[in-house]
């Protein structure tokens, strides 16, 4: 039978409830167990698809096309497996269900209530990954114990106790350990009163993982124990850092994971995690040296860095793997006007990434022409991509060149939808690749399969004078309908893909073309 651990949090949000539970994950992966991780959010969006990134930060998508939370991004990252949309779950998408159904006749004329109705939906959600695949499934509940919302969640996990067995459930909460400075305390008392919201809806945590500043002492670990009931071997620190590579060992070394494996009565065994601790040490001398490439990220959304978390983890990826760090110079698209981009020049590389609506498009447009001619590499992903096509395309005789997005009017419709009402293409793709191109070299093969997520296509009846002009069409569809990526041979590095290469980066398996960006920013002069 399945395992299943559950992550709650509580005192304040924002403590790293993801992080943890993804750490966790790689700890027992590392084990041989086979571990998934799900996410329920309590807000009432069906799924992140039209959420604004300055609230939630970036969408990440799935190879089966789900746009979910980008805390699934860190879970892919610590893990190293690919998740899908069943990984992610709203209160919207629970409701949704339990309304269909009872529109469909499917409760027989039942009363529809939070309780049994919402929680069985809750329970099936979760009961649905207990595959062949999966014998531990990490369940992450969304927001801070107390919060209303959060009730059905909470009252879907505490059934499982009793449905699955003890042995075969384990809980585990997220506090916040605050340190007084002016007395030189620290308090145990907010954890005290978060456990006590969790047993007061019947849930009593097997483990306590202490978000901190400064170490747990062992008198703050016998005070939690006491109050809370928890073994102190079952008090866990977890404290701040700015490497989110080390949590999982560190919380390793403070027995996270051992505690977790007896709770469910599992046989323990040393972890391999020799590759990780490779990893980690590389990454510690990386982000330590002296050298570094500055990369300037020219987006909509740069005043919130979690709206490019993917992209920028997946540099620092590739900047690990080529023993070189990475500063991101964020560059609000906005303000790139022909007059400001000179400031560009000081930068190794520039990166265009992604994103929606005509506000900073041309902007993006204006990087990618001082890029190209000034041979800085370039990375341009998305609608970056698609601003680097619109500026090709005006610089060699299609002056009013322009997306259908914002100009539906242009006589140069280089970017556009295939469709009479655009609509998003979402998750994985294949495309071939040409011969002899840039693209080809990198990826090493004739395909590739990559993450997609946008409404505008480029346009394949410009493609024939846009190549006569030098720019080679380096990635078609597996139809050969829809153009991927296009490329300027001459160049040092200026490449544009509509696909999303960031998704698909792990920390210990950077994604090619992203290192091929680097590499060619650590040659620039």
């Amino acid at each position: 039978m399945a395992k299943f651990i559950f992550v709650t949090g509580g005192v304040v949000s924002g403590l790293g409830k993801g992080v943890t539970a993804a750490s966790l994950a790689r700890l027992l992966k590392a084990r041989g167990h086979k571990v998934t991780l799900q996410k329920f959010d309590p807000y009432f969006n069906v799924d992140t698809s039209n959420l604004s990134p300055y609230q939630h930060g970036e969408v990440y998508v799935t190879e089966d096309g789900g746009e979910v939370d980008l805390v699934v991004g860190h879970y892919e990252r610590l893990l190293g497996e690919n998740l899908g949309i069943k990984n992610d779950v709203t209160s919207g998408q629970i409701y949704s269900s339990v309304i269909a159904k009872e529109r469909e006749g499917y409760y027989n004329g039942g009363t529809v209530q939070v309780v049994p109705h919402i929680t069985n939906e809750i329970k099936e959600r979760i009961y649905s990954l207990a595959t062949p695949d999966s014998d531990i499934i990490i369940v992450e509940i969304g927001g801070t114990v107390g919060d209303i919302e959060c009730h059905p969640f909470l009252e879907a996990i505490r059934q499982f106790k009793s449905e699955a067995g003890k042995g075969n459930v384990l809980y585990i909460h997220v506090t916040l350990v605050p340190y007084i400075e002016m007395s030189g305390e620290q308090k145990t008392k907010p954890t005290q009163h978060s456990v006590k919201e969790l047993q007061n809806v019947g849930i009593q945590p097997d483990i306590i993982v202490c978000r901190s500043d400064y170490p747990i002492g062992a008198d703050s670990k016998r005070k939690l124990g006491l109050f809370c009931n928890v073994e102190a071997d079952c008090i866990i620190q977890n404290l701040t850092t700015d490497n989110i590579f080390n949590v999982p060992l560190a919380l390793e070394e403070d027995g996270l994971a051992r505690a977790a494996v007896r709770k469910l009565r599992l046989d323990d065994c040393e972890p391999d995690l020799a590759s990780w601790r490779d990893f980690c040490a590389r990454a510690e001398k990386v982000h330590g040296g002296s050298e570094k490439l500055r990369i300037g990220l020219v987006g909509k959304y740069v005043e919130l860095h979690d709206a490019y978390v993917s992209l920028t983890e997946a540099l620092d990826h590739s900047g690990i793997a080529m023993n070189t760090g990475v500063e991101i110079v964020w560059i609000p698209s906005e303000k790139m006007t022909p007059a400001a981009v000179s400031r560009l020049a000081s930068l190794n590389g520039i990166v265009i990434p992604a994103g929606f609506g005509e506000r900073g498009f041309e902007g993006k447009v204006n990087a990618a022409k001082f890029a190209r001619e000034n041979g800085i590499p370039a990375l341009m992903i998305g609608m970056g991509a698609q601003a680097g096509l619109v500026e090709y395309a005006r610089s060699h005789s299609m002056e009013k060149a322009n997306s259908t997005e914002f100009d539906r009017k242009t006589p140069y419709p280089v970017v556009y939808s295939p469709y009479d009402a655009p609509r998003f293409r979402t998750g994985a793709y294949t495309a071939s690749l040409a011969p002899k191109s840039r693209l080809r070299e990198i990826y090493g093969a004739d395909t590739l399969s990559e993450r997609h997520r946008h409404k505008y296509e480029f346009n394949p009846a410009f493609a024939a004078e846009l190549q006569k002009a030098g720019l080679v069409f380096s990635a078609k569809s597996a139809s050969g309908k829809i153009y991927e990526a296009f490329e300027l041979p001459a160049h040092p590095f200026y490449i544009g893909v509509m696909f999303r290469p960031e998704f698909k980066s792990r920390p210990d398996n950077p994604h090619p073309l992203i290192t091929a960006f680097i590499s060619a920013a650590k040659n620039k002069k």
